[in-house]
């Protein structure tokens, strides 16, 4: 067992069972052990890979989009262009850099990166050193500077902390971490009911809450709806608010036991994009999709720009180029293009944003 293994079955001995949340944030997030502390995830060498690692071609054209979007808020000066959960930075390092076809929007450009881990922060400074665009850090939401905004979150919700409700033959009851009889981790229910969730289901089914996401998508709305500017998220999920359990962890590429391991794996959950647009608009927000990630980037270009570096490059450059636009936009198994989905919260003077336009 991991260190942080070790220290949740402490800490569940001594104080009993703990919420799957406080499980994932401990794992994702603890000082000394936790995933994304210490760590470089991406890429093959690592756990997984996101879409900006996949090709140069997803941040150039989220980049455009940006520009785009800060001249239909009427050209901002300054503009906060914040990034949630940027990795390597690479996504905001191809952003930039093709945003210099829009000079006036680069040159009033403020950008701030939400990171939690030392160790990613390190890495997008080295990655952005030549970006040309003042750049900040800050740990959480709350810190980012005040005024007109686009935000970008790439793969950044599904992250995020969730508790899971499981349905009996009377009730609800909520899914908790504790200890078998051989002292292992293991998953079992809450003794009591909980007497707030009315939903009907079948016995069995599984009711997955994000509590720390709606909170932070309702704040990004209320500051978007009264300071204006938009917010793209893209991650995977459903739709619609349903049943079931989409609770997963990966390490080398390869799907694991959640309570394997702790801080040693990367674990998430789908995105509920429908209750995170009721959030939105609680907050006074206007929403645009959720749409497929492969509509949303042939919308803004994908196709244009991949057969535009294709005629730059030699046969296992132009191989590689179509496998990166099939991934990015496919929607066969194992493409993004489906699965991942795309939507924007917005201020409600704004016009519909690219790739959201009829």
């Amino acid at each position: 067992m991991s260190a942080l293994g070790e220290e949740i079955k402490a800490l569940i001995r001594d104080h009993g069972p703990i919420s799957l949340e406080r499980y994932m944030a401990l794992a994702l997030t603890h000082p000394t052990h936790g995933y994304y502390m210490h760590r470089d995830p991406f890429g093959a060498s690592g756990d997984f890979t996101t879409a900006p690692e996949i090709s140069q071609m997803f941040g150039e054209l989220i980049g455009l989009w940006a520009a785009e979007v800060w001249a239909s808020m009427g050209a901002p000066n300054p503009v906060r262009l914040i990034e949630l959960g940027p990795g390597r930075g690479t996504l905001m390092s191809d952003a930039l850099r093709a945003a210099r076809v829009a000079p006036n929007f680069r040159a009033v450009l403020d950008v701030c990166l939400i990171e939690a881990s030392p160790m990613l922060a390190a890495i997008q400074h080295e990655t952005l050193l030549t970006a040309g665009a003042p750049i900040s850090w800050a740990a959480g939401w709350r810190e980012a500077p005040e005024g007109p905004a686009i935000v970008i979150a790439n793969e950044f919700l599904d992250a995020l902390p969730i508790r899971q409700y499981v349905r009996g033959p009377r009730d609800w009851r909520e899914r908790v971490v504790t200890l078998d009889e051989k002292g292992a981790l293991t998953f079992a229910l809450a003794p009591s009911a909980e007497p707030y969730i009315g939903a009907r289901a079948e016995e069995g089914a599984v009711l997955e809450v994000n509590a720390i996401a709606h909170r932070l998508v309702y704040a990004i709305a209320e500051r978007l709806a009264k300071q204006g500017g938009a917010a793209l998220f893209i991650d995977y999920g459903h739709t619609t608010t349903g049943f079931g359990d989409t609770l997963q962890a990966v390490r080398s590429h390869r799907m694991v036991d959640p309570l394997s391991e702790p801080g040693t794996a990367d674990i998430t959950a789908h995105v509920d994009f429908a209750a995170m647009a009721r959030s939105a608009r609680a907050a006074g927000a206007a929403i645009y999709g959720p749409i497929p990630q492969g509509d949303f980037l042939r919308a803004l270009g994908l196709d244009q720009r991949a057969a535009t570096l294709a005629r730059k490059g030699g046969p296992q450059q132009i191989a590689d180029i179509e496998a990166a636009r099939l991934r990015l936009s496919g929607k066969g198994e194992g493409e993004m293009g489906a699965l991942f989905k795309a939507m924007v919260v917005a201020n409600r003077n704004l016009p519909p944003p690219p790739g959201f336009q009829p």
